[in-house]
């Protein structure tokens, strides 16, 4: 899955070379942008896209767009190492048309906007550029309001997914993005071990144990001697990291839209969860677990293809993802969703997060772009139901086939997938998705096509196993609040360190072991004094205080 943000050192780079090239100088990038000229129709694009994609160079639904729009495009997609790649291209000074798919914060778009780098879009968005769009955010003033920054401008087009419980029946509706990532485990391993799905911790570690001992990848599947991995996932990611095994500690820190680590109490005051003591003996906790080999030497540096490359060859025991048949394969049959494990001493809360808000950090257009009217023209056609449909999951004929007697579009079963395409639904929608500014309304489910079945499976999941018995909080922190220029200067500074020093010791402390009191205590004093702790949870609380104002 998508991680919806490049992170610290894509935004370092980006504000390290406005300074060095000058391209962040308000005045040149304006008058650059006086002088556009309407004749370009070749643009070059770049961005994220699914792991399981080829690339969207074949994609037929985008050919067929750009032909319509007049325009042609050079896709420049990846779905590993993307920050680095953009880094290379701003630090260079050569700056795509258009950047899609990247996953901006609010603040980034406004700092890059009023700095220059992305160009303001209103004067486009209109009956005559942009049709589909004005049409959308006039009956939807809550969703022109998400994307028009502090200064009144847009800088990038909405992206939204209205998929929520709400589908299912429930009275409140939280996004199928509420809870991330479920874990996953071998079932088949530990039959044949008689030993029972874990419910804690603890039996997760008796578990881990016994698939290494007895090397269960070559034991049952035949693999290479000691090629089994107990446990593998990244760390700190969105959907495929560590995380959810936190909660048996009461608390899962999801990568955070605002600030990583950020979370919100239910008396309405901010704090950062990596500040707290609960997450200091969580990594004293797995330091352990590292330290014996259940978890992956390379959960620190392996990307989603690594991850899938490992599960689906039938050498991971435990892992995190999304769906079970989006990692696991041909040995997804093998495997059950695990609940949430219970701590040492019985403690366990799922965190959620505020996953399902409007962002405009898909597609920002940049300041080398000469003619934006036709490339927003392009993208306009992404508003209309029956496309975005196409492009969330592929051109029909594939995931959607044919309409039921209510003129809605069916979707393929999972048995359909695989006799026809060798792959499960879930595969099938990955290969085809593309990233981007895809704004998909909850009315679409009842005008255009029906929610996939296995969303529906995963939102009775998300609600009724995992939300009512293990979440205490449904608050979140409001990824859609507005700063000011003051505040916005202000996280710039402080923010990358920040999320960089906390990343950077929480992995020493897996890998080497969790802090004594003068070490943590050093570690409180450094996030205070050298990476601005207090002065974002200041901003932060101000920020919040403000929206509930104006509510």
């Amino acid at each position: 899955m998508k991680k919806s943000f490049v992170r610290n050192i894509l935004l370092f780079a980006v504000a390290a070379s406005l300074v060095l090239s000058g391209c962040g100088k308000k005045e040149e990038e304006q008058n650059k942008n006086n002088n556009q000229s309407e004749k370009q129709t070749d643009f070059y694009i770049m961005g994220g896209m699914s792991s399981l994609s080829s690339g969207y160079d074949g994609n037929v639904v985008l050919n067929e767009l750009a032909r319509e729009a007049g325009i042609s495009i050079e896709w420049d997609t990846m779905s590993d190492s993307l920050a680095e790649q953009v880094n290379i291209r701003i630090a260079g000074g050569q700056l795509p048309d258009a950047f899609m798919g990247i996953g901006f914060n609010n603040y980034d778009i406004s700092t890059y906007g009023e700095d220059g780098v992305f160009i303001d879009l209103t004067p486009y968005i209109n009956e005559s550029v942009m049709p589909n769009l004005t049409r959308i955010l006039a009956e939807n003033p809550d969703i022109k309001s998400a994307i028009t920054m502090s200064d009144g401008k847009i800088y990038g087009l909405p992206a939204a997914e209205q998929m929520g419980t709400a589908g299912i029946g429930t009275d409140v509706d939280y996004s199928i993005y509420t809870i991330p990532q479920f874990s996953m485990i071998n079932k088949a391993w530990l039959d044949d071990l008689g030993l029972p799905v874990p419910t804690t911790l603890d039996e997760l570690h008796t578990a881990l144990k016994a698939f290494k001992d007895n090397d269960m990848s070559a034991k049952f599947y035949g693999n290479a001697p000691g090629s089994t991995i107990p446990m593998s996932t990244g760390f700190d990611q969105w959907c495929w990291g560590q995380n959810i095994f936190y909660a048996g500690f009461g608390f899962t820190n999801w990568p955070n839209d605002v600030c990583n680590d950020l979370i919100l109490k239910d008396d309405g005051k901010c704090e950062f969860v990596c500040a707290t003591d609960n997450y200091r003996d969580a990594v004293t906790y797995f330091h352990d677990w590292y330290k014996e080999g259940l978890m992956d030497i390379e959960m620190f540096s392996q990307g989603t293809s690594q991850l899938i490359s490992k599960c689906s060859s039938g050498r991971v025991g435990v892992a995190t993802w999304w769906y079970i048949e989006e990692v696991m394969g041909d040995y997804s049959k093998d495997y059950v969703f695990l609940p949430v494990l219970a701590g040492p001493d019985g403690t366990y809360n799922v965190t959620v997060r505020d996953g399902g808000a409007v962002n405009s950090g898909n597609l920002n257009i940049t300041s080398v772009c000469e003619n934006p009217k036709a490339l927003l023209s392009f993208f306009d056609k992404w508003y209309d139901g029956e496309v975005v449909m196409q492009l969330q999951y592929g051109p029909i004929g594939t995931y959607f086939t044919e309409k039921d007697d209510k003129g809605m579009w069916l979707s393929i079963t999972d048995e359909e997938s695989r006799a026809k395409f060798g792959k499960s639904a879930g595969e099938l929608k990955s290969v085809n998705e593309v990233y981007g500014p895809k704004l998909i309304l909850s009315k679409y489910y009842n005008e255009v096509f029906y929610m996939e079945d296995r969303a529906i499976v995963r939102l009775e999941d998300l609600y009724y196993k995992w939300m009512k018995p293990y979440v205490k909080s449904t608050v979140t922190y409001p990824i859609d609040c507005v700063f000011t220029k003051e505040e916005l200067d202000e996280i710039d500074r402080y923010k990358q360190i920040f999320e960089g020093t906390v990343s950077e010791q929480e992995g020493l402390w897996l890998k080497d072991g969790g802090p004594g009191d003068e070490e943590w205590n050093n570690y409180l004093n450094m996030l205070d004094k050298n990476c601005g702790m207090n002065e974002l949870l200041k901003i932060y609380q101000q920020a919040y205080d403000r929206y509930k104002q104006a509510q």
